[in-house]
């Protein structure tokens, strides 16, 4: 049980770690996808996820690039 917690504690750091020097459009692509897989897995089967997981990472990218010229530009 210990070494799980561990496990996880580990993985949620590196995760983390490597979306620090990201831009935020693979920001948005690396979380959109995720979202999209984890959507697409549950409603279908590994089809799903992948398709899920491919259309994640591209609204997901569209979506944070647009919010960052949002917030450089200010409109």
């Amino acid at each position: 049980m210990k070494s799980s917690i561990k496990l996880t504690l580990f993985s949620a750091v590196a995760a983390t770690s490597l979306l620090v020097s990201c831009t935020p459009g693979e920001k948005g692509a690396v979380v959109g996808g995720a979202i999209g897989a984890g959507t697409g897995a549950l409603i279908g089967d590994g089809t799903g996820a992948l398709i899920g997981g491919a259309v994640g990472a591209v609204a997901g990218s569209a979506i944070a690039k647009n919010n960052a010229k949002k917030k450089y530009y200010g409109y």
